[in-house]
């Protein structure tokens, strides 16, 4: 259940936003688009990147396909097929286009190959110049293991954070990576900025949410939210 007092963008039509960091990326991805189909909205998802390609048949290609998923109360997904059954990019044209035709835009702008979180590399994350708001994910399975073990360039987020890639992953040490303006804030400049902790599975990983958020909040002024949704697709 998606809860638009914690997260306001959607409750407003006109948002281009943009999904960064690991843990569950495409799966929040695809549960805030469904969330904002069922209000009767236009709803576009995409990447910049790479990401698998969408089960039950909401990928469009066609100006006529995007219509009809719409029309159908679908949301449905921007992309050009690529290998591994996965999507990149859509053509820029056609993306533009179709951003205007919709009531609110979703995009994938990083990878993180199935890892909980990640430092982005010299290239990432890809923003496009109409995206107004950014959320950092991470997944609470990360915490509590070597860095090396669940982090997406291990190696860059080890330098950043000033540690060695066999440190554990503590909630001062993720919060500090996702506040960050050479992790999950990297990029962001002037945009709505969130961070949104996935896999909060048990109660002890509630508790470890709770401290990432209220470190994100009291020291970087930063709003948190944590989500679960049934495990599925993972980036």
């Amino acid at each position: 259940m998606i809860d638009e007092k914690i997260f306001p963008f959607l409750a407003e039509k006109g948002h281009v936003i943009s999904l960064v960091g690991g843990g569950g990326k495409t799966t929040l991805m695809y549960n805030l688009a469904a969330h904002c189909a069922r209000k009767g909205w236009r709803v576009l998802a995409a990447t910049t990147t790479h990401i698998m390609q969408p089960p039950g048949g909401v990928w469009a290609q066609t100006d006529a396909e995007l219509f009809r998923l719409w029309k159908c109360g679908s949301y449905a997904v921007a992309g050009t097929a690529a290998h591994g059954g996965k999507l990149t990019a859509p053509p820029q044209a056609q993306l533009e286009r179709w951003m205007t035709l919709a009531d609110i835009v979703l995009i994938e702008a990083d990878g993180a190959k199935r890892m909980p979180c990640k430092a982005p590399a010299a290239h990432e994350p890809v923003l496009l110049p109409q995206c107004d708001t950014v959320l950092a994910v991470a997944g609470l399975s990360a915490l509590r293991h070597p860095l090396r073990e669940v982090c997406f360039r291990a190696e860059l987020a080890a330098e950043l954070l000033c540690v060695p890639q066999d440190a554990q992953l503590t909630p001062e040490l993720l919060a500090n990576l996702l506040a960050s303006e050479a992790g999950g804030r990297k990029a962001v400049g002037d945009r709505s900025f969130y961070v949104v902790l996935n896999q909060v599975d048990t109660k002890e990983q509630a508790a470890l949410a709770r401290q990432v958020a209220d470190i994100l909040k009291k020291i970087y002024r930063i709003s948190c939210a944590t989500s679960h949704f049934e495990k599925g697709e993972r980036a």
